[in-house]
């Protein structure tokens, strides 16, 4: 067992988000069926997915000015 703590910790709060996300659209959206029907549910989903659509862009253009940024860093 390695002793990389950064790694370790990088790897635990990627498990935690996915786990989160997992949970919210499983459980979540799982109970909107069972109380509320299909319909309900599928809105749900829509609303879920159009709320993470603005979050993945800015990660995506974060990622993609670090990664442009370290290759100009680059001596």
């Amino acid at each position: 067992m390695s002793r990389d703590l950064r790694k370790y910790a990088a790897q635990t709060y990627f498990r935690l988000i996915l786990g989160a996300i997992i949970l919210l659209f499983v459980v979540g959206l799982g109970l909107i069926w069972i109380l509320y029907g299909f319909r309900a549910a599928a809105l749900g989903l829509v609303c879920l997915v159009g709320a993470l659509v603005p979050l993945g862009l800015i990660l995506f253009f974060i990622f993609g000015l670090d990664s442009i940024l370290k290759l100009f860093d680059r001596k």
